[in-house]
């Protein structure tokens, strides 16, 4: 998926948009790269003598995964804006530094009227760097 079409699906924009490209696509997973430069904001502050990338930002990576997962499942998606509500068993394994290519894969487990459930892991050069089960609804845009 190009990344206009990712822009389509989710309301993220640079320097806040955590997702390159969109490599596999089914009706309950996702699977995602993005590849961190080291000219990121944060890299300025988070460890400027060794920079590492912070594990919220593989969190929301996930998340905006997750987002664009949903706006292919829900039919009234382009009136509501994705948000993350939960986040639980959170798990780093492995840092990730600048120039990594992280992949993001997120699994729909659960649907619960407006609430949606998933798992997502980070793996950098097929090693696992994040693991983290969240949760998500569609809200109505303001």
């Amino acid at each position: 998926m190009s990344l206009e079409k990712i822009k389509a699906a989710i309301p993220h924009r640079e320097p806040f948009l955590l997702i390159d490209e969109i490599v596999e696509q089914s009706e309950n997973r996702i699977v995602c790269r993005k590849t961190f430069s080291g000219d990121e904001f944060w890299y300025a502050g988070h460890y400027p003598d060794y920079p590492i990338t912070p594990g919220v930002i593989l969190c929301e990576a996930s998340m905006q995964a997750g987002a664009v997962l949903l706006s292919k499942l829900v039919a009234d998606a382009d009136d509501r804006v994705p948000v993350a509500t939960r986040a639980n068993n959170v798990q780093f394994k492995k840092m990730v530094m600048p120039g990594d290519t992280v992949e993001i894969e997120v699994e729909l487990t659960e649907r619960l009227s407006t609430a949606f459930f998933m798992t997502a892991k980070v793996t950098v050069a097929g090693k696992v760097a994040c693991r983290l089960d969240f949760a998500c609804t569609l809200a109505p845009k303001n």
